[in-house]
């Protein structure tokens, strides 16, 4: 229903293709009152690598785009089509895509919930040499991420991803942390009070693994929230994850 009204509210390009697979589309939410260059929050949704898809991701829009930002619901191969290499291969390719076709964007922050939050990490690990261009990804929220795929191998999520032992660790941020390179973005790890054991330590990990690294992260545990609310509620205007989203776009 959020999508849904932000899609009858605002200028809107919805379905634009990056690829020419089924999913690699784009729903693109452009700022209300747009200025010469704007920045671009890209969202990349959640649903464990195997349900959900952008036609459920743009409920964050409206907030946002009031205050001149545009938002990219990023949509990709889910399991059992899509396989976990192909999943980050069309993330990165979709960055890729915007900044060649949108020139007016001027900075990216990456939003991602939970199989999402674990994609835009992976993005933070791209070497872009092989894509000819160089996002500026000035921010990135993670929320309610998973950072080492190791564990879920022998469990009822990997029955749908197949992924191999080798495909895991490949495909695992906390494995790719590197140096920050100035001018390395800013990571906020977001996870919520009611995630399970497993999601809070891996947020916690993986935030001190970038820190150690050099990276510039803020952890914010939000109180009162379980795993699917805590993204839910982007929708609303005085939500704190919300607020603090709007303050990381500088100027905004």
């Amino acid at each position: 229903a959020g999508t849904e009204r932000a899609r009858a509210s605002g200028q809107t390009l919805l379905h634009v293709p990056y690829g020419d697979g089924d999913r690699e589309k784009l729903d693109i939410y452009f700022p209300t009152e747009p200025s010469e260059a704007f920045p671009a929050l890209v969202y990349i949704h959640g649903g464990y690598w195997q349900c959900l898809s952008k036609d459920d991701s743009g409920f964050a829009a409206p907030p946002l785009v009031s205050q001149g930002v545009a938002v990219v619901a990023v949509g990709y191969d889910i399991a059992p089509k899509g396989h976990m290499d192909t999943m980050v291969l069309q993330v990165r390719r979709s960055l890729a895509f915007l900044v060649q076709h949108y020139p007016r964007i001027r900075g990216i922050y990456l939003c991602g919930h939970s199989a999402g939050a674990h994609l835009a990490a992976m993005v933070l690990s791209t070497d872009w040499t092989e894509f000819q261009v160089v996002p500026d990804i000035k921010g990135a929220v993670l929320v309610s991420g998973l950072y080492d795929l190791e564990p879920i191998l022998h469990t009822y999520v990997n029955d749908a991803l197949s992924m191999s032992r080798e495909e895991a660790q490949r495909n695992s941020p906390m494995r790719l942390v590197t140096p920050a390179v100035p001018p390395a973005c800013e990571v906020l790890v977001a996870v919520a009070q009611h995630d399970s054991p497993e999601f809070r330590r891996q947020s916690q990990e993986y935030s001190q693994a970038l820190r150690a690294a050099g990276w510039s992260v803020s952890v914010l545990d939000l109180a009162g929230v379980d795993h699917f609310d805590v993204i839910e509620r982007l929708s609303e205007d005085s939500y704190v994850l919300t607020q603090v989203g709007r303050r990381a776009v500088p100027g905004r």
